[in-house]
């Protein structure tokens, strides 16, 4: 069998090896000490090298590995969702069959059990004449940097959500506006919000006490986050006052949404002890336009709140 770190050798090659042997020697001592794990499979998928960098990172030594086939699942590969790879799917096993390298995101399983994310790379070995004649996969340990990324969202979450409701924050949601207001501007897209107050919150404190309260706030974002449609955004304004961002909305869609947005509110009912507690919104829509800021837009629309507060509340108000 040629040797898999000397692929264009052949059985009719030159019978004066050492050059060869050298270079390969050279090639295994190189392969040996990479920190990635490295190993070599012919077109079975047999295994037939297996580096150092492959037994620190899987646990499984050159004799255990070497001689099996990958597809025997010892390392129990497996992709993001979970999906096995070793009978379909696999990087290695497309790459033997069109000779394209490939590069993937994948989970081995050490020997002692617990899950490793990789970045692998698979590229094809090639005889003298071009012809596949295996494959070789180069992985590492991406744990950390999964943990990296994982911190990262962490801090986006506190930096960015509201830990009552888990909705968008202030700092947040006036990114958001930016962002629409630029696309106003420069696209001629249109956006407006909906500025929303729940009516007499303060009684309900006061009545039920604060926990309630906050069952209340959740609700109300609850709802808010299933009427968003893609590209929407809702945030908490501050104590009981949200914001509902809407991209691509003329002025009628936007109160229908801030209409549909009013009657699910109206329809939550918090249970405590034998009562149940029922709050409405009130809620001023208008339209973001352009030369105008975030500013402006929300003093517009708190006008309108008021006036809706000022008619008895659980109502939209809009300006056309």
């Amino acid at each position: 069998m040629p040797d898999p770190l000397n692929p264009h050798q052949t059985a009719t090659s030159d019978p004066s090896p050492a050059p060869a042997t050298s270079s390969c020697c050279f090639q295994q001592d190189l392969c040996d000490n990479l920190s990635d794990g490295v190993y070599f499979v012919d077109t079975e998928r047999q295994i037939t090298y297996w580096n150092r960098g492959a037994e620190n990172l899987t646990g499984f030594t050159r004799e255990e590995a070497v001689g099996r086939y990958c597809y025997d699942n010892f390392l129990m590969h497996v992709n993001a969702n979970g999906c096995a790879l070793c009978f379909g799917g696999c990087p290695l096993a497309a790459t033997l069959v069109d000779g394209n390298p490939r590069e993937d995101e994948i989970f081995l399983r050490h020997k002692r059990g617990h899950r490793v994310p990789t970045s692998v790379r698979v590229s094809p070995v090639r005889d003298s004449s071009g012809t596949v004649i295996g494959a070789f996969e180069v992985f590492r340990d991406i744990s950390a940097l999964k943990n990296l990324e994982r911190r990262a969202s962490e801090l986006e979450t506190i930096a960015y959500r509201d830990s009552l409701t888990g909705l968008s924050n202030r700092r947040h949601i006036e990114l958001k506006m930016q962002q629409a207001l630029q696309e106003v501007e420069q696209f001629g897209r249109k956006a407006g919000l909906l500025l929303l107050d729940i009516d007499s919150f303060k009684r309900v404190n006061d009545r039920f006490g604060h926990c309630t309260g906050d069952m209340v706030l959740q609700a109300v974002a609850d709802t808010l986050m299933h009427s968003l449609r893609p590209g929407d955004s809702a945030g908490r304004w501050g104590g009981e006052e949200f914001i509902f961002l809407a991209m691509d909305v003329t002025m009628e869609s936007l109160e229908a949404i801030g209409e549909r947005c009013r009657h699910l509110i109206a329809a939550c009912s918090i249970p405590v002890e034998e009562e149940r507690v029922q709050v409405t919104a009130s809620i001023g829509a208008a339209l973001l336009k352009k030369g105008e800021s975030a500013e402006v837009a929300l003093r517009k629309a708190d006008e309108l709140l008021y006036i809706a507060k000022c008619q008895g509340g659980n109502k939209v108000v809009a300006r056309r």
